[in-house]
């Protein structure tokens, strides 16, 4: 492997890396301030800086990000409380000013609420009269919304009524809503770049937001453009191609033997279909609030499983049983690595198994009892539910942590004699280094507690829900498929690492400092917004490069298949991967781009757009990947005789036809409707549940059931019955030891050297 590829690797990581570090720096020092106290101008304090944190936890401790939204992050069924209290906020300020004979009460309105009255020196925030009397009115509206005794807005009735948290509670909407407004200093802005858009306060898109719209938008046909003019030139020497191999024979399942621990994976794929189950079960409940939020079909679902809570385990289950999935794969890959399984690895698979049902378990019942609020579990780091994407209590995060690292060691016991032989640089090391980066990176999301401050607490988790998900595991992705494609005798050893070199360069020149697109409003001073922007447009690029190379993935094992003397096993996997290419391009790439330009996130974010983008990135994406590496795995563990290659059709097509119809016929449509309603009428008002439960939308949201039907019917049955039948009928675990890299070709020797580095003796 040339060095230049390592020296590109370095160059790119270290200089992302380096400016997220700065980025953090400014996080720390220049982001919105949170006051020590807020007071009115006689001194009189209105609240603290310590009710603030209070309410921030009891925002989180209560599921209520899972709900609605604060600076544009969290859940889309209730409003965004920072948008909310702004609105009230400023009509209650007009009709004070009103009141009191102010000739122009607009203009007057909009310069009470952007001044900045707050003193760094002594952390100081001073409201005026009529700031503290829309406080109170508006503490008011929230002891009545959140104490309605009945389930009509999805939550548990009476769901929160002591005055003393709504206060607090109020208090923390309280100074986002004042961040949105005030002027930062030195300059005609907010500090969340004015959003949300609001006429009443003068809330529009500054110039930052339209230059860096523009100026990301040619980043990504510059990109374009030189992805294909570099593709076209070096299109034979980058990218998937085959092994020129003149003669091959595809190990068939049955005939190739598989070890304990392998076995054991198929334990792993059961708790993974299981949990993929019960994780779109509650989608189509969740989907249902929406579609009617009165009852479900004659159910009072809100007193059993209010809206929050089927979100926070929706969305948990979601990164469990994918992070599960590839957990599994890469236990059943390293004994074929490493060409041997050390004594007693089974052992340590079951562990892991265990400890992760235990997370599992653990996660679900405490962010249900976090939800219901009893007193005595409040504050404790068994219950606490945290940030949005990180709801498991602090003691189940630190668990899963912990079990992420058991894997790792799993793997590396797995593979530590094969790394012993190998360069830096070879598979076995790039293998090791992409799982390692996996624990690390999830790891981070530690740093964002449920008291630290807000704009601090979106930074870190950001790094969990994008670095981690959309770099580290799809660079662990990438490396697992490289080495199926090796192993399988479809492309040489050379071609796949310069495929995991290039992915990684492609992938974090972008991907890296392109985690800021998620912070452009969350009170982080305008840079986070401008290279943000520019960077995350870039990330377009490799979803493209993938899109062009996903149909190579047929032609390689078709081509192969045509010098093989017995079949291709792996069809149905092979698919998966090639319906990975087309989402990666579709719900990561073109959903993606279209809510990170700043100008569009401005109108749009926490809209039914982002869960678009989501839906089509992480289950379209991850999703599939993760059925395709567990039917990969499976195929060589259950017997020929019982393997159901019609179910895996059937749920290949209908997870794909199901997910389509989700984006395509409801949440693509549903969000550009919002963005319409945003742009035309108002953020706050296409946030609303008025907006949501009108006729039109809700016709929109009852045309998802059969895209559901089908996909849940159609598509995750079926994986859940192979799955059962590779723990009724798994083969028997019969070797220890493996010819490594090799043990499902069989090949000349020479194409065997080039694989895997191994020369036969007196060669």
């Amino acid at each position: 492997m040339s060095k230049g590829w390592v020296q590109g690797v370095a160059l790119v990581l270290v200089f992302g890396f380096m400016v997220m570090g700065v980025l953090a720096y400014r996080t720390y020092t220049d982001s919105m301030p949170q006051p020590d106290r807020v007071v009115s101008a006689t001194g009189e304090v209105v609240f603290t800086g310590e009710e603030i944190t209070a309410g921030q936890q009891l925002f989180l401790r209560r599921g209520l990000q899972q709900y609605g939204s604060v600076m544009g992050h969290g859940a889309y069924l209730g409003p965004d409380y920072t948008a909310e209290y702004l609105r009230l906020a400023a009509d209650h300020v007009r009709g004070e000013l009103e009141a009191q004979g102010v000739p122009d009460p607009t203009s007057a309105t909009a310069e009470l609420m952007r001044t900045n009255r707050y003193d760094a020196a002594t952390g100081v925030l001073t409201y005026t009269p009529e700031q503290i009397s829309a406080f109170e009115e508006i503490t008011a509206h929230y002891a009545e919304f959140f104490g309605e005794p009945s389930t009509r807005y999805g939550l548990l009735p009476s769901v929160i009524t002591d005055p003393q948290q709504i206060h607090e509670l109020t208090a923390f909407f309280s100074w986002t809503a004042w961040a949105s407004a005030a002027q930062r200093e030195g300059h005609d802005y907010s500090y969340t770049n004015n959003w949300p858009s609001e006429p009443r306060v003068n809330n529009t898109p500054t110039a930052d937001i339209l230059v860096w719209s523009g100026i990301s938008l040619v980043a990504l046909l510059g990109g374009l453009g030189a992805l294909f003019a570099l593709y076209g030139r070096w299109s034979r020497k980058i990218g998937w191609h085959s092994a020129e191999t003149p003669s091959l024979r595809f190990l068939q399942p049955g005939a190739v033997g598989i070890t304990k621990a392998q076995r054991s994976t198929a334990w792993f794929f059961l708790v993974v279909a299981l949990l993929f189950a019960i994780q779109t079960t509650l989608g189509a409940a969740i989907e249902h609030y929406r579609a009617d939020l009165s009852t479900f079909f004659g159910i009072d679902l809100a007193r059993i499983l209010p809206f929050n809570l089927a979100r926070t385990w929706h969305l948990q289950l979601s990164l469990l049983w994918t992070a599960a999935a590839f957990l599994a794969a890469a236990i059943f890959l390293a004994p074929i690595i490493s060409g041997r399984e050390p004594k007693r690895q089974h052992w340590l698979s079951f562990g892991l198994l265990g400890a992760l049902a235990l997370v599992v378990g653990g996660t679900l019942v405490s962010t249900a009892i976090s939800a219901y609020g009893p007193q005595w579990a409040a504050g404790s780091i068994f219950f606490d539910q945290q940030w949005e994407y990180l709801d498991l209590p602090r003691f189940w995060q630190i668990l899963l942590v912990v079990g992420l690292f058991l894997w790792i060691i799993i793997i590396y016991r797995a593979i530590r004699s094969r790394l012993r032989t190998e360069s830096k640089f070879n598979m076995p090391w790039l293998f090791f280094y992409a799982g390692l980066a996996i624990p690390a990176f999830y790891a981070v999301g530690l740093l964002a507690t449920t008291e630290t401050h807000l704009t601090v607490a979106e930074f870190w988790r950001f790094w969990v829900v994008h670095l981690w998900v959309e770099d580290f595991l799809e660079l662990f992705t990438t490396v697992m498929v490289a080495y199926i494609f090796v192993m399988l005798g479809v492309v040489r050893r050379t071609i796949a690492i310069q495929i995991i070199f290039l992915d990684i360069i492609l992938y974090s020149v972008g991907g890296v400092i392109g985690t800021m697109h998620h912070l452009y409003f969350s009170g982080t001073p305008v840079e986070h917004m401008a290279l943000g922007a520019f960077f995350s447009a870039l990330e377009v690029i490799p979803l493209t490069f993938l899109t062009v190379e996903a149909w190579t993935f047929l032609q390689l094992g078709s081509s192969q298949e045509s010098r093989s003397s017995a079949p291709f096993p792996h069809r149905w996997s092979v698919m998966f991967l090639v319906a990975v290419g087309f989402w990666n391009f579709v719900g990561a790439g073109v959903f993606g781009f279209l809510i990170n330009l700043p100008i569009v996130s401005y109108y749009q974010i926490g809209t039914a757009l982002t869960a678009n983008h989501a839906h089509g990135a992480m289950m379209g994406v991850y999703g599939m990947l993760a059925v395709g590496l567990a039917l990969f795995a499976l195929r060589y563990i259950i017997p020929p005789d019982r393997w159901p290659e019609r179910l895996a059709k059937i749920s290949f097509w209908s997870l794909n036809l199901g997910l389509a119809w989700m984006v395509f016929a409801t949440l693509a449509p549903l969000g550009v409707l919002q963005l319409w309603q945003s742009v035309n009428t108002g953020y706050y008002e296409a946030r609303t549940l008025g907006y949501i439960a009108q006729p039109g939308n809700a016709i929109l949201e009852w045309m998802r059931l059969p895209g559901d039907v089908v996909f849940l019917v159609g598509g995750v049955l079926p994986f859940l019955w192979i799955c059962w039948l590779g723990v009724r009928h798994a083969l028997p675990a019969t070797v220890t030891r493996m010819e490594p890299e090799t043990l499902f070709v069989a090949e000349h020797d020479e194409a065997r050297e080039d694989r895997t580095g191994f020369r036969e003796p007196g060669q």
